[in-house]
């Protein structure tokens, strides 16, 4: 090899993603493959407290709180499920929605329980996704984006991919449930991927 090619090489920017969930970190990471991605988990770091009402101010805690503790830029998101007949419930409690730390599964069988009586035809839904980039812990201009993929609410979950409440979303667009999309496709036709197009426009 050339050393002076060699030389030339740069190595990908490091971030990390105000996460600890493996299943975003994959999206993510299909969708920036330019990018050295984390999670926040690789550097022993606990989720801080999200009091906060909106998705916006919920993923700059979580962005300022990693970004702090490790000096690396970081990228975080706040993401949910907004179902029309519910006033937009679970929204940004959609992670806890059950009940802290209870599994996807708790959290959509109290989500079907609550929507049971709704009929076809009303059973509209979005996710939504805001993202945040931050050089520093105390960036004054964050980058800020959001994305929203509209839905309906299936009545049973299908599929066996994805992760959170994708087994009840349905993409009438495609005629799939999130949970039966490939995972490459998904990726880019989701809230995240939407999000993260506007993200790198931004850029």
């Amino acid at each position: 090899m050339n050393p002076d090619v060699s030389a030339q090489r740069v190595s990908p920017p490091t971030w990390v993603l105000a996460s600890h969930n493996p299943g975003k970190l994959a999206e993510f990471r299909t969708m920036l493959g330019d990018v050295d991605l984390k999670l926040a988990s690789e550097f022993g770091l606990t989720a801080p407290a999200e009091p906060a009402n909106s998705f916006v101010e919920n993923a700059l805690i979580k962005a300022r709180h990693v970004s702090q503790a490790t000096g690396l830029p970081t990228l975080a998101d706040d993401s949910g499920l907004m179902v029309d007949a519910l006033f937009g419930a679970p929204g940004v409690q959609s992670a806890v929605y059950a009940g802290e730390q209870q599994p996807d599964a708790a959290h959509i069988d109290k989500l079907l329980r609550a929507t049971a009586h709704v009929p076809d035809g009303a059973r509209g839904c979005k996710f939504v996704c805001v993202l945040v980039l931050i050089q520093r812990h105390d960036d004054p201009l964050p980058l800020i984006a959001q994305g929203i993929w509209r839905g309906e609410l299936l009545r049973a979950p299908q599929g066996s991919g994805g992760f959170g409440y994708d087994p009840v979303f349905f993409d009438p667009e495609t005629g799939k449930g999130a949970a039966q999309m490939l995972h490459a496709d998904k990726a880019f036709r989701s809230h995240r991927g939407r999000a993260l197009a506007e993200l790198k426009r931004l850029l």
